[in-house]
């Protein structure tokens, strides 16, 4: 009963956090389930409030998104995120921990020195680093801010860099979810009422925030 409620109280916390900022759903909700599931399906169950999450924070945006570079771009992440998923279901849930915590400590050491704001790559090594972020979200559901780094190389305006990197992740969303249905389905239905609670949240269109380093979850 208290872990259902921390369950449900994480979603909220992580529901206002990424109306807010555009990321927090998987690096909230995916350690609180990891506790008492393993990493593992988790990752898989923590992909279903995300997705519905995703979609509605790319309705809100969808103005604003560069159609071009997600057509490339985000594409190419989808694909990361493909590979991702499959090697996430041959992965032990303590190697997918250890990988999920480095990628957690990575982006809060990169953004406290201000790393991460000076963090570029050129045109080239934007494409993979859109399929390597891709990759991570696939494998663990967090991309560490590798997304974020890689659209600066296209020089978007501010609102199309924040809506057409949600829209990017809706793609990787889109690529991973159904390889953990086939993979991890039964599971992830044996916590069904779990999933449940922690997509029952809305994020508002009032408290959705153009910030630069949005969508790292």
């Amino acid at each position: 009963m208290f872990f259902d409620f921390l369950v449900g109280l994480s979603a909220i916390v992580a529901g206002a956090i990424a109306a807010v900022t555009g990321f927090g759903i998987g690096s909230i909700l995916t350690p609180v389930l990891a506790v008492k599931h393993g990493t593992q399906l988790a990752v898989a169950a923590v992909s279903i409030p995300h997705l519905i999450a995703t979609f509605v924070r790319v309705w809100m945006l969808r103005r604003d998104v560069d159609r071009h570079v997600l057509v490339t771009f985000g594409l190419m992440s989808a694909v990361g995120g493909l590979g991702g998923a499959l090697l996430h279901s041959a992965v032990s849930s303590p190697a997918l921990a250890v990988v999920f915590a480095g990628l957690l400590i990575f982006a809060g050491l990169s953004a406290l020195s201000g790393h991460a704001r000076r963090l570029r790559f050129g045109p080239k090594m934007a494409w993979i680093a859109g399929a390597l972020s891709g990759m991570f979200g696939g494998l663990v559901g967090n991309q560490g801010g590798i997304r974020s780094a890689a659209l600066l190389s296209f020089h978007l305006e501010r609102r199309a860099f924040v809506a057409t990197a949600t829209a990017t992740a809706l793609f990787v969303d889109g690529a991973r979810t159904p390889i953990y249905l086939a993979t991890a389905g039964r599971e992830m239905l044996s916590i069904y009422g779990i999933i449940a609670l922690s997509t029952n949240r809305r994020p508002h269109r009032h408290l959705c925030w153009y910030n630069s380093n949005a969508d790292n979850s």
